[in-house]
């Protein structure tokens, strides 16, 4: 049963098992309450960056966090499709499921490595710390993802193509 899984499978799906609950209790609280959520540790350097350096104040800091929740919601949908996409054979063995996850991995690193920079100027270290071990764990994925290849297809009985001088009628059967 194990035999097909390649080390960028597994490794996808340890970090769909991180992330998609990790991400989208993150996402359900500030769509819950907005302002609440975005000031909860996994949050709180973005909501520090809006209102002290960018100085958004009322509606326009819902909608920053509603946008927030939205990528991540998304990099929760696709972590979900990539491991759907998982439990069927022939797409892990063909690699087409790497499509979802490659998504996942991009988006997540650009709201991580956002979220990052932000704690950074605004002096949050523990929300530093957070962002950039997620930014890590999603780079480090990203690396195994581009290095390993899906095995190739192997080369079945040569069957002979019908030509122009064996036509196919139905005397011929």
């Amino acid at each position: 049963m194990f035999r097909n899984w390649r080390i960028g499978s597994v490794n996808g799906a340890l970090l769909a098992a991180y992330f998609i609950p990790a991400w989208s209790l993150v996402a359900f609280n500030i769509m819950v309450a907005p302002v609440h959520g975005l000031y909860e540790r996994p949050s709180v350097a973005v909501a520090l960056f809006l209102s002290d350096h960018l100085q958004m104040a009322g509606m326009s800091t819902v909608r920053a966090a509603w946008l927030l929740a939205l990528g991540r919601a998304t990099v929760v949908a696709f972590f979900a499709i990539y491991l759907a996409l998982l439990c069927v054979p022939r797409a892990r063995k063909t690699g087409s499921s790497d499509e979802a996850l490659g998504i996942a991995l991009a988006i997540g690193s650009l709201i991580s490595f956002t979220s990052m920079v932000m704690a950074s100027k605004v002096g949050e270290m523990a929300a530093l710390r957070l962002h950039a071990t997620e930014l890590l764990l999603l780079l480090g994925a990203a690396i195994v993802l581009v290095i390993e290849r899906p095995e190739a297809p192997q080369a079945s009985e040569a069957v002979a193509p019908l030509g122009l001088e064996q036509a196919e009628l139905l005397h011929n059967r």
